[in-house]
Formats: C-alpha cells, sequence, structure tokens
C-alpha cells in the first residue's frame, strides 16, 4: 500500500516548488489545526508563524469564524453575482465603507488577490481610455515588487523568480528602484532618511507620467522581497507625484491589509488613500478564497452609462461575492473589533521586537531585524558589517526551514529572509516556542 505522502505526489503538482525537491521532503499532509498549530497525519504537529502563506489572520479553525460560516452554509452558498446579490456581500461592502481610507467608495467582488489585482489593472486602463487620457496605456511599479502571478499581476512585478520566463508574455511596463533601507545606497539609516531613494521615482515620472495609466505598490511592505520595509514619508511622495502628473496609485494591500502592519491597512499609516486598493488574504481569515478590488468614485463614474456606449467593466469571476466567504469575513470583523485585536497585536508586537533582539541581535549572520507590526523579519548575511549576503546558491534559507520542520516550526524563508508573520492573536507563549526553534535551526545549519 502507498503511503499518504506517495499518494500525494502521484498526481499532485504542488505551487511554488520544485517537484524533484519533494522526493527528499515529502508534503507533509495535515489532518487538522487549531490557533497558530499544525497537526499531521502522524500526530507531529508544527507551528504555523507564517499564518499559512500570511492569509490566516486569527488562528486556524476559529470558533466564531467556523460558527458563522456554518450557519451561513445552511441559507446559501453561492449565487451568481451578475444581477444577483445576497445580504453576505451588502453588509461587507456596508462595514468596509466605513473601514476603508476616506474616498474609496465602490467594492468589486473577485475571487484571488491576483484577480483583484488584475481587475485594478484593467480598470484603470479603460478609465483613462473612457475619459480622453488615451496615451497613458502603461504601468509604474516598483523593483522587487509582488503582485500575483497572472500575466498582468506578473507585468507589474519584479521578482525574476516568478517572472523572468514569462518575460515575452508580459506587458512592457516602467519599474521605478524601490527603497531599500537597509542597503540604502545613499548611505542613509531608517533613523535619518529624508527619502533621498524618492529621485528614482521623480525621474520615472517625468520621463514617463505622460504615458502611465497608474502607479501600483505593496504600501510600506514588499512582502516577497524580504519583508522590506520603507519609510512612510516615501508613499505620501508618491501620492503627490501620481496626483501631479494625473496617474491612478494602485496599493496593493492583499498581503498588509487586516492588521498586518500594525493598522487596519497600511495606507492609513502614512495618511493617504489609493484610487485603487487591493484585498484579499486577511479579509476572509483565511478561510475562503475571495478578493475585493476598492475603487474611488471618480473610477466607478468613468464606467457608468447607457450600455450602447460600450463602458461596462466586463470583467468577471463565478465564485466572485461568494456568500461563504462574505460571511467569514464579516465575522472576522466582528473579531477584530470585539476583541479589540489591533490594540492587543501592538503591544505584543513590542514585547516581540524585544526578544528577538535579545535572540538574534548579536548573532554573526544576522545582519538586521526589521519589523512593522507583528511582521519581523531577520535577514541573514555572511558578513554583517558589509552587509554581504550568502551565495543564493547555497539555499540557506531553504535549509534552515527543513531543519526547522522537524523541530516542529513552518518557517518558510524568502531566500535567506527568515520571518515572523503569524496570527494576529498568537500567544506570547506560542512566540516564544517559535523563536526558540528558530534559534536551534539556525544554530544547526549554521553553527552556533
Amino acid at each position: 500500500m502507498p503511503t499518504i505522502e506517495e499518494r500525494d505526489l502521484r498526481h499532485i503538482w504542488h505551487p511554488c516548488a520544485q517537484m524533484k525537491d519533494y522526493e527528499e521532503l515529502p508534503p507533509m499532509v495535515i489532518d487538522h489545526a487549531k490557533g497558530a498549530w499544525l497537526y499531521d497525519v502522524h500526530g507531529h504537529s508544527y507551528l504555523d508563524i507564517v499564518s499559512s502563506w500570511w492569509a490566516n489572520l486569527l488562528g486556524h479553525t476559529n470558533e466564531k469564524i467556523n460558527e458563522r460560516i456554518k450557519e451561513q452554509l445552511d441559507r446559501l452558498e453561492h449565487v451568481i453575482f451578475a444581477n444577483f446579490s445576497h445580504r453576505g456581500a451588502i453588509e461587507l461592502a456596508e462595514r468596509l465603507t466605513t473601514l476603508v481610507p476616506e474616498g474609496l467608495t465602490k467594492f468589486h467582488f473577485n475571487d484571488n488577490g491576483s484577480s483583484a489585482v488584475e481587475a485594478a489593472l484593467k480598470m484603470a486602463f479603460q478609465y483613462c481610455q473612457q475619459t480622453g487620457r488615451t496615451e497613458k496605456t502603461r504601468f509604474m511599479c516598483l523593483t522587487e515588487g509582488y503582485h500575483g502571478e497572472t500575466i498582468g499581476a506578473l507585468s507589474v512585478g519584479s521578482m525574476d523568480l516568478f517572472a523572468q520566463m514569462y518575460q515575452p508574455m508580459m506587458m512592457d511596463n516602467i519599474h521605478v528602484e524601490a527603497p531599500d533601507c537597509y542597503r540604502c545606497p545613499f548611505g542613509k539609516t531608517r533613523e535619518h532618511c529624508a527619502c533621498e531613494c524618492f529621485v528614482h521615482a521623480e525621474r520615472a515620472f517625468a520621463e514617463h507620467g505622460h504615458e502611465t495609466a497608474a502607479m501600483i505598490v505593496e504600501p510600506l511592505l514588499q512582502g516577497s522581497a524580504g519583508m522590506r520595509i520603507y519609510p512612510e514619508e516615501y508613499l505620501r511622495k508618491l501620492r503627490a507625484l501620481c496626483d501631479a502628473h494625473d496617474v491612478l496609485l494602485i496599493a496593493d494591500e492583499i498581503a498588509t491589509g487586516f492588521g498586518r502592519t500594525g493598522r487596519l491597512f497600511a495606507c492609513e499609516r502614512a495618511g493617504i488613500t489609493p484610487d485603487l486598493m487591493c484585498l484579499s488574504k486577511g479579509l476572509t481569515g483565511g478561510y475562503m478564497p475571495m478578493s475585493i478590488t476598492v475603487v474611488k468614485e471618480k473610477i466607478y463614474e468613468a464606467f457608468y452609462a447607457d450600455w450602447s456606449e460600450g463602458k461596462a467593466f466586463m470583467h468577471s469571476h463565478t465564485y466572485a461575492g461568494n456568500p461563504l466567504g462574505c460571511a467569514a469575513a464579516l465575522a472576522v470583523l466582528d473579531i477584530l473589533d470585539e476583541e479589540n485585536i489591533l490594540e492587543r497585536a501592538e503591544n505584543t508586537a513590542a514585547w516581540l521586537t524585544e526578544r528577538m533582539a535579545e535572540a538574534f541581535g548579536t548573532h554573526p549572520n544576522v545582519g538586521e531585524i526589521r519589523h512593522i507590526g507583528l511582521i519581523h523579519a531577520v535577514e541573514l548575511v555572511e558578513d554583517r558589517v558589509e552587509k554581504r549576503p550568502f551565495d543564493g546558491k547555497r539555499r540557506l534559507g531553504y535549509a534552515i526551514y527543513r531543519r526547522a520542520l522537524k523541530n516542529g516550526l513552518l518557517l518558510r524563508p524568502l531566500g535567506n529572509v527568515l520571518y515572523f508573520n503569524p496570527p494576529l492573536n498568537i500567544s506570547r507563549d506560542d512566540l516564544d516556542i517559535a523563536i526558540e526553534r528558530m534559534k536551534l535551526s539556525m544554530d544547526e545549519v549554521l553553527g552556533g
């Protein structure tokens, strides 16, 4: 009889992986989960410190979310969202209207993060075409950015790992050098910075602003780049620059939204309102695939016309506005409010910053410990004085990931950056366990 792992590998092509690696590291088949913990079919436990790809906002099998989904399941599981609606979607839009940055008024439902980005790009392009800005056909983005893996989303990303193979299929966009506060080319530090690096954006807008429909950014935090954090002032400057050049600003809050940066949305930290905003992941607490593209009224109005004018936004997804996803999202908003989650997470984050500094601050291979909200990232370097990175071919991050799994910790690296992105309601006891197991795994691979 084949093992359950062998049965998996006979048929399943797992995402974002070289399947040959699975010969040495077979899939961990999870049987059940609770809080921040996963339990496999063999009885092994894993502390999920990355929230299962940053989506699990309030712990696995959260009782309140479970109950709301069960209640909804008995009423309505799904309905076509074209010319039909349901109470859950209406209530969710009403709730979010009071929470998103001021000026965002209309909610276009999709079914995953890449789809939300794809919709935003198409909306921005069509908006320009329908408002007399026909020369604006390109997009700007930051280098090292990641916005999803559909062709449009890849086109506004700069992560070669995901995009390089597909370059012949992609749009010709403008890639602006992103801030890198750890290795600042201007010799500045996070504490003494006037966003000198913004000159790259100014130059790009001066040259290409006339042909640019929209600029898309991950506000304050470039996740897949290694949890790179940049100043709030940069985002404020970018908002003003977009306004000056009549360029729309798209905020991809898929990874940063719903409290991950210490505020409900990262844009709040900078006090700006984008023209379009993409939401997913934490939106449903990681329960259901759902996303929303939220836009200003002026965007919506550019599409509002008689059918004969051909201005409708012809973009749809079968599971858009799914009632089960809406039920989960409404439960998430209730829990965030009723249990004072953001304030509790802020206190936990301050404590975690101190604990991470104690555990890793003097390690010879730790170049920087950076953090925003509960997200804490440790960048491993060969030489911390010169900030020289390890040779990527050594796959040290992957080696530590494998060791961490043996130690009961799900610690999925971004290259040689190890990070915590836990549920917002994680306990300090669980975080202490995560620190202990991460340190053990690092020492076993790097020596200590």
